[in-house]
């Protein structure tokens, strides 16, 4: 059983909203818990346990990212200044029909090497060849939460391999992984589909992770071929019948955001997508006050560039002022209560994940406070939304186990993964005519 002492670090805890910042704190750490936190902890006569020095640093929930397509980052600068059209069916989709087995294991590992550099435990990953995906998680320790993605186009036995998927992995990793189903979208899958979806998910007893209500032109294409919203058709086909995870669902009506309240199913919000693609934004005190989760969440480096979540929180709350043209919107406190305790809610383990307590697994990431941006240091909460940076996270540990110390990585090669991918670049950039994985609707 892991042991792991944390000397001296400044704790960050969320009360009631409020940010406070508690000093020079020890965190005792046994397996994949955290024992306890607080001021001159009795250091354990325990040989097997391991001092952090942690004077200086600051201590935050390990940061989650709630809806992503890790491999993605294989795709990373690709696919610049297009509309959302052109940027699925020209070159999206035509690029994902390149990739194997071996390249998605890659791209995840390159994904998850780049989330633990900026702070990330926690994942929901929507994405092909889970399996692989699944082999990464192993070993880059992170939690994550799998979901085969599956068109409607690819049918039912395809759907039923994804089930398998599910069946094979779920609590594995030491308990680290959960598995979901994964229908694409309604717009990629269709009501039929979609409720073929809901029955295998409650059949297995796991949630659905979906894309729903990207853009303006999806809920009005759906209006004119279904007479309903995306999100009323997910409630009529079952899929709000379990757990959820909501991709985006930027443009959800009264009546959703009601249907939504009732649920359980939570928002990941990816606002650097939205913002480069041009896809609008929601003013998201509409889901707050309605009691609907929201979570952070980078979506695929091809649309956002990297898989960083403090760049994400920032941009979200300098966008909500911006939405609602007022600055005491979307307060520190609030943002950081969506950082954490909203994104591990959208996960559905608000009971353990998202604040720094007693009993809540050790995923925990410590920044350092020394650099010029974040000098003076009046307020670490503060500098945490709006100064801090990725490079400031010095160790990250997840279910009780270092992933980086000292910003070493513990778990990945980087160089191992960077020669593996280059040697794979150059076709996985080609595009073929007529060859795409999917069509996205216009």
């Amino acid at each position: 059983m892991a042991s792991l002492f944390i000397c001296g670090c400044d704790v960050l805890r969320l009360n009631g909203g409020e940010p406070q910042i508690a000093l020079q704190q020890d965190i005792e750490i046994r397996g994949s818990k955290i024992a306890a936190i607080g001021s001159d902890l009795p250091l354990p006569a325990d040989a097997q346990m391991q001092v952090i020095e942690g004077q200086g640093l600051l201590a935050i929930p390990g940061l989650m990212n709630t809806h992503a397509h890790v491999p993605m980052v294989l795709f990373r600068g690709m696919v610049e200044d297009v509309s959302v059209q052109s940027w699925f069916n020209d070159y999206v989709f035509p690029l994902e029909s390149n990739l194997t087995p071996e390249d998605v294991y890659w791209g995840a590992l390159l994904g998850m090497a780049e989330m633990i550099e900026n702070g990330v435990t926690s994942v929901a990953d929507h994405y092909f060849f889970m399996d692989e995906v699944a082999r990464a998680v192993e070993t880059s320790g992170m939690r994550a939460n799998l979901a085969w993605a599956v068109f409607g186009h690819q049918g039912e036995a395809q759907l039923d391999e994804t089930c398998r998927f599910v069946e094979r992995w779920q609590g594995k990793a030491d308990g680290r992984i959960t598995t979901w189903l994964g229908p694409h979208a309604p717009y990629t899958t269709g009501p039929d589909f979609l409720k073929l979806s809901a029955v295998r998910a409650k059949n297995l007893g796991v949630g659905i992770h979906i894309h729903v209500s990207e853009t303006a032109e999806q809920v009005a294409l759906s209006l004119q071929e279904h007479g309903i919203t995306p999100v009323k058709m997910l409630a009529e086909t079952g899929v709000l019948d379990v757990p959820a995870i909501l991709g985006h669902c930027l443009y959800p009506t009264d009546e959703d955001v009601q249907i939504l309240s009732r649920v359980s199913a939570g928002v990941a919000h990816a606002p650097k997508t939205y913002l480069k693609l041009g896809m609008g934004e929601i003013k998201l005190q509409r889901l707050l006050d309605a009691g609907v989760p929201v979570g952070l969440a980078t979506d695929g480096a091809g649309s956002s560039n990297t898989l960083d979540i403090l760049e994400q929180l920032r941009i979200m709350a300098l966008v909500q002022k911006h939405a609602y043209q007022d600055p005491t919107t979307m307060p520190v406190g609030e943002a950081l209560q969506i950082a954490f305790e909203g994104s591990a809610q959208v996960l559905q383990m608000g009971d353990s994940l998202g604040a720094l307590a007693p009993g809540r697994f050790a995923d925990i990431a410590l920044l350092r406070q020394d650099g010029m941006h974040v000098f003076p240091r009046f307020d670490p909460a503060a500098n945490l939304v709006y100064s801090s940076r990725g490079a400031d996270v010095d160790t990250v540990i997840c279910n009780g186990e270092l992933l980086m110390q000292n910003r070493k990585l513990l778990t990945i090669d980087k160089e191992q993964v960077k020669k593996e991918i280059s040697a794979r670049l150059h076709r996985l950039s080609q595009r073929t005519p007529g060859k795409r994985i999917a069509v996205y609707p216009a």
